[in-house]
């Protein structure tokens, strides 16, 4: 008897449990259901309603699976019965203010609240791109510019003509300048817009002659070519003249005989630059100053009549150049060494 009543007992405890769980199962959820937050989180056009026990709005948006760029922020409120969380999305505006670019981040705000919190002021001459009421919008370009109207007045050349002519007088072939060209000058007067300090336009509105051109004049030769020089003709020395081969007549004072060498700007020592800062060219002559002083304007010839130096200026001087001692100067070395050393005949030009 003792066991059958036993037994009794259990089973009554085990239905009682049976009973009683599922009651303490809801009564479980209910308190865990008070405890949870329901969120209504707004990002721009779209809504998201979202319950989870979470408290922070950092750890309720990533839950939510709303992810925050780097200058995105939110702001929270309670409503009736939820917890409202509204995100503010960065937006990267472009600004060109006179010509400087920059690259902002903005929260919904207008083109002129952006400008005046940027402190950047829209002057009496400056041009917005957009109006200032205008809602700020992501990847916008935004520029100010600076836009100035000026009346400028300034000259201008005038490119002279040139023309030509035909002139039997001269040898054909050849030609010569009658009228040198010369340019003239305007005064021109001409609106001019400028925009962030750079001129974008220019209208001439008057022209001013101040200065007329001259056109310049050359006259073609059509007459007969002068005979060639004989290259190799010798000039014709006598009586205090030396007739060249082209005809030009030149007249000398005295004359003496003087051994000369030749030398070129690429021997040791030497340069581009004589001793009296000339210039080296055919037809510069060292010479002992005390023998033959610089400037003096000379014609040679070698003795042996095969070299016609010509005409000749002392304005160099050498070491070894001494008395009745002279270096004549030829481009080349293979120049130098064809001339050698010869007894030369000087006649010094008046």
């Amino acid at each position: 008897m003792g066991r059958h009543n036993t037994g009794k007992r259990v089973g009554g405890l085990l239905r009682a449990l049976a009973l009683l769980l599922p009651a303490l199962l809801a009564l479980i959820l209910v308190r865990q259901t008070a405890f949870a937050k329901t969120y209504v989180i707004t990002d721009g056009d779209r809504v998201v309603t979202y319950t989870t026990f979470a408290t922070d709005p950092a750890e309720v948006l990533d839950q939510a699976g709303l992810t925050l760029d780097p200058n995105d922020t939110y702001t929270t409120q309670t409503g009736e019965g939820v917890e409202e969380i509204t995100i503010c999305r960065s937006q990267r505006v472009t600004v060109c203010y006179h010509g400087e670019e920059t690259v902002v981040t903005t929260f919904g705000e207008t083109v002129g609240e952006l400008l005046s919190r940027l402190n950047l002021e829209v002057g009496e001459y400056d041009v917005l791109s957009h109006a200032p009421e205008t809602d700020v919008e992501g990847g916008m370009v935004l520029r100010v510019d600076s836009v100035v109207k000026a009346q400028e007045s300034y000259t201008s050349v005038i490119p002279h003509e040139t023309v030509s002519c035909h002139d039997a007088s001269i040898p054909a072939g050849t030609q010569e300048v009658l009228t040198a060209g010369v340019d003239g000058e305007m005064l021109l007067t001409a609106d001019v817009l400028y925009v962030n300090g750079v001129e974008e336009e220019r209208t001439v509105i008057n022209e001013t002659v101040t200065k007329a051109p001259v056109t310049e004049i050359i006259a073609m030769g059509t007459g007969e070519a002068p005979e060639a020089v004989n290259p190799d003709a010798m000039p014709v020395i006598a009586g205090g003249y030396i007739t060249l081969p082209t005809g030009e007549v030149l007249t000398y004072t005295d004359s003496a005989t003087i051994r000369a060498t030749a030398y070129t700007h690429t021997d040791l020592g030497c340069d581009m630059t004589t001793y009296t800062g000339t210039t080296v060219h055919k037809g510069t002559v060292a010479v002992d100053p005390r023998y033959i002083p610089y400037g003096t304007r000379m014609f040679i010839v070698s003795n042996d009549g095969e070299y016609v130096y010509g005409i000749a200026v002392a304005e160099d001087c050498g070491g070894d150049i001494k008395g009745d001692r002279m270096d004549l100067y030829f481009p080349t070395f293979d120049e130098c060494i064809r001339f050698g050393r010869r007894v030369c005949t000087v006649y010094f030009l008046g």
